[in-house]
């Protein structure tokens, strides 16, 4: 069954998230997430840029992928346990959760990965190396007032 389709944000959006980040994949050969075996629930992306986190330190990776999503699906993006038990890298924000309407933020709906380094040793990591995975899950609506607002915003967008 397929319910999401992933594709890449354009080239402009792509060099605009990525300005910071000296070595880095060019937009067209960033590998769209996939899964790494038939029974992997996860779609591993590829980290396009190269980044060193000190421990402590934080930085915001633009993955240059975005998704469309059947209604009733969300992506949630976790960090690669391997990473985790080798490094202490996690997720800043410990879960990325992946609306349906993202796609449509002015941002394009590029998917940001805030990794922070809690281990106690330098990390690096490289282009085209796997860091987080993003694991399709649905999801249910409580009894409530109609929503009718729209995303206009990118990561973080819909409030503090």
């Amino acid at each position: 069954m397929s319910m999401a389709r992933f594709g890449h944000v354009s080239e402009t959006q792509y060099e605009k998230d990525a300005a910071g980040f000296a070595a880095r994949l060019p937009a067209g050969e960033i590998p769209l997430p996939r899964r790494a075996t038939a029974g992997s629930a996860g779609y591993d992306f590829v980290c396009p840029v190269e980044v060193t986190l000190r421990p402590g330190d934080t930085a915001v990776i633009p993955t240059g992928v975005r998704v469309w999503m059947e209604p009733g699906w969300v992506l949630l993006n976790c960090p690669r346990s391997s990473l985790g038990r080798k490094h202490g890298l996690r997720l800043a924000n410990t879960i990325g959760v992946i609306d349906g309407d993202y796609v449509h933020a002015e941002n394009e709906g590029h998917i940001l990965v805030m990794l922070v380094n809690g281990g106690d040793h330098e990390v690096t990591l490289h282009p085209g190396e796997r860091f987080c995975q993003g694991i399709f899950v649905p999801f249910g609506l409580a009894e409530e007032e109609t929503v009718t607002e729209g995303r206009t915003g990118g990561f973080g967008s819909t409030g503090a």
